[in-house]
């Protein structure tokens, strides 16, 4: 009995054909040739099943390419002992094609392991760059140190490096970290040491400010107190509840020294609006003086002349008008006096001759004082003169 790919003498013994030959694979006793033969062609079929689905599996992907290599190489080795009736040299041929497949697929994982692992690498360069910009340049701490407590969770979502790799690159990482750590700490150092010596200066400046707070010299201590305001604001700032309590402070000192003051320059106006009207009053009875007699109304005028001087000051904006008032009322009693004088006989006034006899006694001098060429004696002689003559409006 024979077939296309083996056959079985009339001993039974059973023959399979290759491109090498014929071997024999087994023998038949337990039946008839044809039966005999088909039960090796079923045991080739089993076998060519089992590479189909090696092929299938590892075209699909779902099986492994060292694996699949591996049963390829084992199946092969196989084949010349095989005891199987069918063409083995197209199952050879077939695992040779498997084996190759399963190295190319090999090749493109490496590669592909290869390409995520360069990739990993890069996009932990990226975090490693990212951190050290980081501890180089930024100042803004609590923002950029939640980025660097942030950063190790996405690290570890980056797969494809290996161990080794991974810790060279966790390494600088740290680094980075640990360098604005360290530079955070010293920033925050420096602030406290400024931030105490704020504090201590506008400590002075709030004891300043409270020793002035009790001054009674308005003018001096308000400007004192303007300085000290400019130097508060030049100051640095401490922190800020501190910087908060202090200003509390250092204005609480002024706003005592200004309600004093308010309070004493309200009983200081209140004051002046009592001698404004103690002079409105004044004014008033002076320039409610008769002139029916001049010379009583001039010694009347006297006394109420020593009672406006004696009155205290005034509000600064109505000093001018009393005192513009007051003067005349004076004018007006002047006028009256005087007219009652030129009303007198010039020629037999004895006050009217004693007054020529000084302005001769002057006009004397004056010629003297012209004479000697000294400009001083000459201005009072002069002034003298004009006194007398103004007295006698000639």
């Amino acid at each position: 009995m024979s077939s296309d790919w083996g056959r079985i003498d009339d001993e039974g013994t059973v023959y399979v054909r290759t491109a090498d030959g014929e071997r024999a694979v087994g023998s038949w006793h337990a039946g008839d040739a044809e039966a005999g033969l088909a039960h090796f062609v079923r045991r080739y079929d089993d076998l060519a099943t089992e590479v189909t689905l090696l092929e299938k599996r590892l075209a699909s992907g779902a099986g492994d390419p060292k694996a699949t290599r591996a049963q390829a190489a084992t199946l092969r080795e196989s084949l010349p002992t095989a005891a199987v009736v069918g063409d083995l040299d197209a199952l050879a041929a077939k695992l040779v094609t498997i084996t190759e497949a399963a190295q190319l697929k090999l090749v493109e994982r490496s590669a592909e392991r290869e390409k995520a692992k360069a990739d990993a690498v890069a996009a932990k360069e990226a975090l490693i760059a990212e951190a050290q910009a980081i501890a180089e340049t930024s100042t803004q701490w609590k923002r950029d140190g939640d980025r660097l407590r942030a950063i190790p969770e996405e690290w570890k979502l980056i797969k494809g490096t290996d161990s080794k790799t991974d810790d060279a690159l966790w390494k600088r990482f740290a680094s980075a970290r640990d360098a604005f750590s360290k530079r955070r700490g010293t920033h925050f150092a420096s602030l406290d040491n400024e931030r105490s010596a704020a504090k201590s200066a506008k400590e002075r400046l709030i004891a300043e400010a409270e020793k002035l707070a009790q001054s009674s010299e308005w003018r001096e201590t308000a400007d004192a107190l303007k300085e000290l305001m400019q130097q508060w604001k030049d100051a640095p700032r401490s922190g800020r509840a501190e910087e908060d309590e202090l200003w509390k402070r250092f204005r609480g000192a002024q706003d005592v020294f200004f309600a004093r003051r308010s309070e004493q320059f309200a009983e200081r106006d209140a004051e002046q609006e009592g001698n404004k009207a103690l002079k409105l009053a004044i004014i008033a009875e002076a320039e409610a003086l008769s002139i029916a007699n001049p010379k009583a109304a001039q010694t009347a005028l006297r006394g109420i002349q020593e009672r406006f001087d004696e009155v205290g000051h005034v509000p600064r904006d109505s000093m001018r008008p009393l005192d513009d008032r007051m003067r005349a009322a004076e004018q007006r009693v002047r006028e009256a006096v005087d007219a009652e004088w030129r009303g007198a006989s010039t020629e037999t006034s004895p006050f009217l001759i004693a007054l020529r006899a000084r302005l001769a006694e002057a006009e004397e001098k004056l010629a003297k004082a012209v004479a000697s060429g000294d400009p001083a004696r000459i201005a009072k002689a002069q002034e003298q003169v004009e006194a007398r003559k103004s007295l006698l409006a000639i």
